[in-house]
């Protein structure tokens, strides 16, 4: 390769001189071009990516701060929800507690080990992406607590149905209608006839033949008849363990396997059976157990009528059958 010819400037001559370079000085300054046009590409990059911010990436900075605020404020909102579904647990306790006399639902029951079992470590570890795992776990959290809400208020409708039931079935109101006295009490009391201190499963209400007899509380006419010498008997199952006797009666007006409201007509007042006039001889049962009927009558009663009927039953006195 022949060599190339070029010109420069003599300081001395104040002329344009010609000058041959050889290869290898051609070869140096081509390599000193490039490397100068790398450094200064490189340079200016450098200035445009770390220094100046292109349009494209101040939208993506800005679409990303709106992404983490929208975060910290989806966060935030759980707070409330967490504080708020807190407040429901704890009344729901209360409903259980002060209403159907119950425990609430155990915490094993209406927390479930589905949150603690997921995995949140699958985002890496930045601002945005932690907000992300606390937000997700929140929400799992959230949402088995608020499924078991739904059970435990699922609970507290069956309760309070089986509620009102029950307080149907509670014996709550007298026999007789203008009641206010009980001729002979509930415990040991004497035998009309062994003139003995036996037990007395009930309690005697003198009448007048003929005075209807109501039932006490909802429910179904038995099969069984009554006691001994209890005469014509009506035996009432209410269910919930209570059950109601009511004897030595002139005529009842049900039939067995009826069945009855409170307050409806059941019979009424006689002297059949072993008996020493006409009277109603009343029992309430619990659990199989005789209970004392007068500390069942609560609904139809004023306070000092209910005084007066307890401290007339209290008397030791003679039972009429």
């Amino acid at each position: 390769m022949a060599d190339k010819e070029f010109y420069h400037f003599n300081p001395e001559t104040l002329a344009f001189e010609k000058k041959k370079l050889t290869f290898k000085e051609i070869f140096k300054r081509a390599v000193w071009l490039v490397a100068s046009a790398l450094s200064f590409s490189i340079l200016v990059l450098w200035l445009s990516f770390y220094l100046f911010d292109s349009p494209k990436e101040k939208m993506l900075q800005r679409e990303n701060n709106e992404l983490k605020q929208a975060l910290k404020n989806a966060n935030q909102r759980l707070d409330m929800m967490d504080v708020v579904l807190t407040d429901i647990e704890e009344r729901d306790d209360e409903v259980y507690r002060t209403i159907f006399e119950a425990e609430p639902l155990s915490r094993k029951a209406k927390f479930s080990t589905l949150y603690t079992q997921s995995k949140y470590s699958d985002l890496n570890p930045k601002e945005a992406t932690l907000l992300l795992n606390e937000i997700k776990e929140k929400s799992d959290q959230l949402t088995v607590r608020l499924a078991a809400q739904s059970r435990s208020l699922d609970t507290v409708m069956d309760l309070a149905q089986k509620k009102t039931e029950m307080l149907s079935a509670i014996p709550a109101i007298r026999p007789l209608k203008n009641m206010y006295n009980i001729t002979s009490g509930f415990g040991r009391r004497y035998h009309p006839i062994l003139k003995t201190l036996r037990p007395h499963t009930g309690i005697d209400i003198a009448a007048p033949k003929g005075t209807p007899v109501y039932a006490t509380a909802d429910g179904t006419v038995a099969r069984e008849n009554g006691g001994s010498g209890y005469g014509i008997t009506v035996i009432i199952n209410h269910g919930y363990s209570y059950q109601t006797v009511y004897a030595h009666l002139s005529k009842k007006v049900v039939r067995s396997g009826q069945k009855v409201k409170r307050g409806q007509i059941i019979g009424y007042v006689g002297s059949t059976g072993l008996s020493m006039g006409t009277h109603l001889h009343y029992e309430v049962l619990k659990g199989g157990k005789y209970v004392n009927p007068v500390h069942y009558f609560y609904s139809d009663i004023t306070p000092e009528e209910y005084e007066s009927i307890l401290k007339s039953s209290q008397e030791v006195n003679q039972s009429l059958s």
